[in-house]
């Protein structure tokens, strides 16, 4: 259709894959400065998992497409300028197979933005655990033993209760349980005190304590969540409360018989088979306290079989689909001979090795244009000989 080929041509066209380039080029730039005041998480959210932000330059604040808007746009001008139209001929195939591993590379950063699953476990010498838990997020989780022994769980995502405030509510429920709460304050960052004289008559008090929201930290797995919660049982009854995400163990309630508990944790996830840490080795720098390397020696227990593992900064785990790095210890004032732990990065990703396959497409495409030219360049050379 005619009125559809102005749009075709503006999709299609090299000014548009240079302006999304140069877009590319500044979100990166703007987002590594505010990454330097606000941490690498706030940066991460702002500038490239959004499709519209508004920077601030100084007292001007300038609206720009974020980079999930631009790489998508990208990948559209890809499709139709680098593989729909492009001249289908031999001279043209490499350029034609190179375009499909950068549209290889983009789908796997979409996969992996939208599909995987980032979080850590944190393992002393001598335990072992199957979870892992998000450095970023939050979940409201009610649980229930049950007579079998096995614990009966329903969890609420932060996304249900992230935008709780006074007046509106989030309300968590499901059929199974003969309650449901109410979150009424959520604070990404808060510690908990006790009520003192000078606390306003405005803030919340539930059983001598309240909520002190406090500025986010630069490294968001620093921050400690909190929020209040009202418990109302099917017979309108209210219990209040306050979740906090350092709570050493859950608040404990009672319906109908059945004993539950609640707590606010970090998010997680259930990993297929068991990791645990025998020993953890650092080594550090010669005459310094800075490490050199570390690394963890793990027995990975699956089903009835068990196998030793050595996991370091440059060798991960992988298994079932997850990939365990070394990414830190502690603590860090330890002096020799005290109880160390590692925590292990922990991710389920699905492009895991999507990168890898495009980049060996791209390499493909790449040999196979130059080839073609310096055939061409040497021919011409010999013609000019002779």
């Amino acid at each position: 259709m005619k009125i559809l080929d102005p749009i075709v041509d503006a999709l299609s066209s090299l000014w548009l894959s240079c302006t999304l380039l140069v877009l590319l080029g500044l979100l990166t730039w703007l987002g590594t400065l505010y990454q330097v005041e606000h941490g690498l998480f706030a940066a991460q959210v702002k500038y490239f998992d959004s499709l519209f932000l508004i920077h601030q330059a100084g007292s001007v604040a300038i609206p720009l497409p974020g980079a999930t808007l631009v790489m998508g746009i990208l990948f559209v001008n890809l499709v139709m300028g680098g593989i729909v139209r492009i001249r289908k001929a031999k001279a043209t195939l490499g350029i034609l197979v190179t375009h499909i591993g950068i549209l290889m590379l983009i789908a796997a950063g979409f996969v992996k933005a939208y599909y995987s699953e980032d979080g850590h476990i944190t393992l002393f010498e001598g335990q072992r655990s199957n979870l892992f838990e998000s450095y970023h997020h939050w979940e409201v989780a009610i649980t229930e033993p049950l007579p079998s022994g096995e614990v009966r769980e329903s969890v609420a995502a932060q996304e249900d209760f992230v935008a709780a405030a006074p007046g509106q509510p989030a309300i968590l429920r499901t059929r199974s349980l003969p309650f449901h709460v109410e979150i009424s304050r959520f604070y990404p960052n808060c510690e908990v005190f006790p009520k003192g004289p000078m606390v306003g008559s405005d803030v919340p008090v539930v059983e001598g304590f309240f909520l002190q929201a406090r500025p986010l930290e630069k490294d968001n797995e620093q921050n400690v969540a909190g929020a209040y919660a009202t418990l109302i049982g099917s017979d309108g009854q209210r219990r209040e409360a306050i979740l906090h995400g350092a709570s050493r163990a859950p608040l404990t309630v009672e319906y109908d018989g059945r004993r539950f508990g609640v707590a606010l944790r970090r998010e997680q996830w259930v990993m297929p088979f068991t990791v645990a840490l025998e020993n953890f080795e650092k080594e550090d720098h010669p005459r310094m306290m800075m490490p050199k390397s570390f690394s963890s020696d793990v027995v990975v227990v699956e089903d009835s079989s068990e196998r030793k593992v050595k996991i370091s900064m440059n060798e991960p785990l992988r298994q079932e689909g997850l990939v365990l790095y070394q990414a830190s210890w502690g603590p860090s004032n330890a002096r020799p001979g005290d109880r160390l732990f590692s925590t292990l990065a922990v991710v389920r990703n699905p492009a895991d090795q999507y990168p890898l396959y495009a980049c060996i497409v791209i390499a493909i495409g790449l040999v196979m244009h130059f080839s073609l030219k310096l055939k061409k360049h040497i021919r011409h050379e010999a013609e000019q000989a002779a």
